[in-house]
């Protein structure tokens, strides 16, 4: 990966990180799936009268991105992190990041090699080791929930690089419209108060429902899905892992939570996990930087 390419991948779980603390203060003033609706409704209507339509043949595909993406993704975790602590979700998230890499071997063809394997398990025991201890004691519905939101992500994340590679914003825009109804639906049907909640929510509310939508959202994911269209999933995935780290920063600073130990030893087990996903074995390093591997591999700038 070049230089502007690893910042792009750490810049994303920052992103996504501080998102927890928006979204925990968002479900606080709004119902979580209506949260959600407003938040994708906002995406869709700012980007798709400026994004090109895609083709006919992109639209099952951007469709099964949004039912896994938005629907499931978003509306499980929304509705798991309001039910949990925003610590346990962030650690039970990261199941997304092997689940891709798993689901990327059969599906995509990806095998991982011995020394990204080994990133994954490091930045893995970096995450078991912040879950670890009496703090995250949790009921197991909540968990349950953020680890099916993991999975789905998952999934989305290999249709993307399964069918890309796509333009992000127009990704984002029409995905965002597709899970509009979705989300809805789902909101209708489990939750009340969302009339009341346009009223009732705080400028705090309002502020947080931004942050996702600009920062979290069109920022987060464009970069997100820019990276999977040039990078492999093995590549991209494992910087996943850094999202706990910046989860539980946010949460000491915003929420007044103490640094301790176990964070500090956890966030470096993960960062270094992440650094050794992009180490590249010399031979095949050697090979990639043949002229004729260059020559083939020309229209990709990642690996």
């Amino acid at each position: 990966m070049s230089a502007l390419q690893i910042a792009c991948a750490v810049a994303v779980p920052l992103l996504w990180g501080y998102q927890f603390v928006a979204i925990k203060v968002g479900v606080a003033e709004f119902p979580p799936l209506f949260f959600l609706a407003l938040r994708f409704l906002a995406i869709a209507l700012l980007l798709v009268p400026f994004v090109r339509k895609p083709t006919r043949k992109q639209l099952g595909p951007i469709a099964a991105i949004s039912i896994f993406l938005g629907g499931l993704n978003f509306g499980l975790f929304y509705v798991g992190l309001g039910l949990g602590s925003g610590s346990m979700s962030a650690v039970a998230y990261q199941l997304a990041t092997p689940f891709t890499v798993l689901l990327a071997w059969p599906l995509l063809g990806e095998k991982p090699s011995t020394t990204t394997s080994a990133g994954v398990a490091l930045a893995f025991a970096g995450v078991v080791v912040l879950a670890a201890g009496p703090g995250l004691s949790a009921s197991i519905l909540p968990l349950l929930l953020v680890v099916a939101a993991a999975f789905a992500f998952a999934v989305s994340n290999v249709l993307t690089k399964r069918h890309g590679p796509f333009d992000p914003l127009m990704l984002m825009g029409w995905s965002s419209l597709f899970t509009v109804p979705q989300v809805l639906v789902m909101s209708q049907l489990l939750e009340y108060g969302q009339a009341a909640s346009l009223v009732t929510a705080d400028g705090r509310g309002w502020l947080a429902l931004a942050y996702t939508i600009f920062i979290g959202g069109i920022l987060g994911f464009g970069l997100w899905f820019w990276l999977i269209g040039r990078c492999s999933m093995g590549r991209v995935a494992p910087f996943g892992l850094l999202l706990p780290v910046f989860a539980l920063m946010s949460s000491v600073l915003f929420l007044g939570e103490r640094m301790t130990p176990k964070l500090i030893v956890g966030g470096l087990l993960a960062i270094s996990g992440v650094a050794l996903t992009q180490v590249r074995p010399r031979a095949r390093a050697d090979a990639f930087n043949s002229p004729s591997a260059i020559r083939q591999n020309a229209p990709s700038s990642c690996r």
